[in-house]
C-alpha cells in the first residue's frame, strides 16, 4: 500500500511539474532556452557533483544555448543564469531588483540583518549610515594593522622557502582573519588565549558548515533534521555572544571616554590607529538613533564574514599567478624598488605608498578578473520584469554570471591569458565587463579596503621572497563555494630573497 501510495504520489508530482511549466510558459520565458530538465530532478543532476563542477557546467551550457539561459533547479523551482552584458548592466544599474536571492537566507542565522543580507529600507538607511566608515581619512589608520599582521605571515612564509611546493591558501586565511578580527572590533589574536581562538575555529566552522548548505541538494525545510543544523545552533549560540560581549565591552570604553577630564580625551584622540569599525559603528545614527546591539552585532559579523574569506581568496590566486608569470613579477619588484631603494624588507609602506603601486594595482586587478572571489552573484525580482519582449516573474532568483563575463572575448583579447597590462588605462573596456566586487547600488562597501589590505601584503611578499611554481606543476581545480576556492589547494614554492 505504501509503495502504491509512493509511486501515485510521483505520477502526480510528474504532472504537476508538466502542467505548470507548461502554465508558466504560456506568460514568462518565452523564447528563454536552457538545458532539457529531467522529471523530477530538473537540471539537478548535472549538478549533483557540487560547487567544483558549477563553472564548467554553466559555462558549457551557455557555450550551447547562449548568454542568458533558464535552468531548473528542482521539479517546480527555475532560476535563471546570465553573462549577457545588457541585463546584467540592467540589474545592477536597478533601483528595484536590489534583494538578494534565496540563498542568501542561508546566512541570516549568523549575519542577521547586516548589509549584506537585508533588504528594502533597512538595507538603505544602514548602507547610508555606514558607509562614511569606509572613508580614506579612516582607512588610512588600518595600514598599520596590515603592516603588523602581515610580519607573522611573513615569518610562516619563512618556515616554508626552499619547499617545492608550499600550500598557502591555508597560510593567507589565517592572515585575512587576524587582520579582519583587528580591523572589525580591534581584537588581537593569540595563540595563549582560548576564548579568542575558539572565536576563530567558530567562524571557520560555521563557514564550512553553510558552504555546505549552498550545495547541498536537500530541501531548506529538512535541513532542522541534520546535525549541522545543531551544529550551528551551538556555534552560532558561542559566535553571537561573544559579538555581544565585546561590544558591551566597547561601548562601556567610549563611554568613559565621553566622561574623561579634556586632556584624557586629547590623549585617546590622538591614539587613531586604534580606532575601529566597532567604533564607528557605535557612533553611527540612523534618523538620530544610535545603532541597536543587534545591528551592531549583525554589521560586525559581516564585516567578519565578507572581510576574510574573499580577500583570503583574492591573495591566494593573485600569489599563484605571479609565481607562474617571473616576468611580471620581475615589474612588481621593480616598482617596490622605485619606491623604497635596495632596502626592500625593512621598508614600512605608507598609505599614500600603496596608492602608488600602479603596476601591483594591475596585477591585482588581472587576478580578479580570472579568479574572481566572487564568481556568481544572485538577484531576486521585486516584480515582474519585462525586458526585450520576454517577460520574468516577480520572485525569480537571477544568477549574475561574473565568471563568465570576465572570461568573455567579446570584452577581452586572450581572455583566459594572465595580462596586467588590460588595465593599464581603460581602453574602450565597458564598465560592467569587470565586477569582482559587484556593481551598482549594492556594490562591495569594503573594496577600497579590501584592496589597500591586498597591496600590503602582496607587496610585501615579493619584496621578501620569489615566488616560483610548485614542483611538480600544480593546475588549480576551481570551485564556486561561498567564494571562489582551489578544491586541490593553491601551492606555489617561495625562494628568499637576498
Amino acid at each position: 500500500m505504501i509503495v502504491i501510495i509512493l509511486v501515485l504520489s510521483v505520477i502526480v508530482l510528474i504532472l504537476w511539474s508538466i502542467w505548470s511549466k507548461h502554465h508558466i510558459r504560456k506568460k514568462y520565458f518565452q523564447n528563454v532556452p536552457g538545458p532539457k530538465p529531467v522529471p523530477i530532478f530538473g537540471n539537478t543532476l548535472d549538478l549533483i557533483a557540487g560547487p567544483k563542477v558549477f563553472l564548467k557546467t554553466i559555462s558549457g551550457w551557455m557555450d550551447i544555448f547562449g548568454e542568458t539561459i533558464l535552468v531548473h533547479d528542482g521539479p517546480l523551482s527555475v532560476l535563471l543564469m546570465t553573462m549577457d552584458y545588457d541585463l546584467t548592466q540592467f540589474i545592477y544599474n536597478s533601483s528595484d531588483h536590489i534583494d538578494k536571492g534565496y540563498q542568501y537566507t542561508y546566512l541570516h542565522g549568523w549575519l542577521g540583518n547586516g548589509l549584506l543580507t537585508s533588504t528594502g529600507l533597512h538595507w538603505k538607511l544602514h548602507r547610508k549610515a555606514i558607509t562614511p566608515s569606509f572613508h580614506f581619512s579612516i582607512l588610512k589608520s588600518f595600514v598599520p594593522i596590515f603592516e603588523r599582521i602581515s610580519d607573522k605571515f611573513i615569518d610562516k612564509l619563512n618556515a616554508e622557502v626552499d619547499k617545492d611546493s608550499v600550500e598557502i591558501s591555508k597560510l593567507v586565511s589565517v592572515y585575512t582573519l587576524n587582520v579582519i578580527c583587528e580591523a572589525a572590533m580591534g581584537l588581537q589574536i593569540t595563540d595563549k588565549d582560548e576564548t579568542h581562538l575558539k572565536y576563530i575555529n567558530s567562524i571557520r566552522n560555521i563557514s564550512n558548515i553553510i558552504s555546505c548548505r549552498f550545495v547541498s541538494p536537500l530541501h531548506p525545510e529538512l535541513y532542522p533534521f541534520t546535525w549541522n543544523y545543531f551544529k550551528e545552533i551551538r556555534l552560532l549560540k558561542f559566535i553571537h555572544n561573544f559579538i555581544d560581549n565585546y561590544i558591551g565591552k566597547k561601548k562601556e570604553k567610549l563611554k568613559t571616554y565621553i566622561n574623561n577630564e579634556p586632556e584624557v580625551k586629547e590623549t585617546l584622540t590622538e591614539s587613531k590607529e586604534k580606532l575601529v569599525f566597532l567604533d564607528h559603528l557605535i557612533k553611527t545614527t540612523i534618523n538620530g538613533r544610535p545603532l541597536s546591539d543587534i545591528e551592531l552585532r549583525d554589521e560586525v559579523n559581516t564585516f567578519m564574514f565578507e572581510g576574510h574569506d574573499t580577500t583570503s581568496s583574492a591573495i591566494s590566486f593573485c600569489l599563484y599567478n605571479l609565481s607562474l608569470h617571473s616576468s611580471v613579477q620581475e615589474k612588481v619588484l621593480q616598482e617596490q624598488k622605485s619606491l623604497f631603494g635596495a632596502d626592500l624588507k625593512k621598508a614600512t609602506p605608507t598609505y599614500n605608498q600603496l596608492n602608488e603601486m600602479k603596476y601591483l594595482e594591475m596585477v591585482i586587478k588581472e587576478s580578479l578578473r580570472l579568479f574572481p572571489s566572487v564568481p556568481l552573484v544572485a538577484r531576486r525580482l521585486s516584480s515582474d520584469l519585462n525586458y526585450n519582449g520576454t517577460v520574468y516573474p516577480k520572485g525569480l532568483n537571477v544568477l549574475l554570471y561574473t565568471y563568465g563575463i570576465h572570461r568573455n572575448p567579446k570584452y577581452y583579447t586572450d581572455p583566459d591569458r594572465f595580462i596586467p597590462e588590460r588595465f593599464e588605462s581603460n581602453n574602450g573596456r565597458l564598465p560592467f565587463s569587470y565586477l569582482p566586487f559587484s556593481a551598482g547600488l549594492r556594490n562591495c562597501i569594503g573594496q577600497r579596503f579590501a584592496m589597500l589590505e591586498l597591496l600590503s601584503v602582496i607587496s610585501k611578499v615579493i619584496r621578501n621572497f620569489e615566488l616560483k611554481p610548485a614542483n611538480p606543476f600544480h593546475e588549480v581545480e576551481l570551485s564556486a563555494e561561498l567564494v571562489l576556492i582551489s578544491v586541490n589547494g593553491i601551492k606555489i614554492s617561495l625562494s628568499r630573497r637576498k
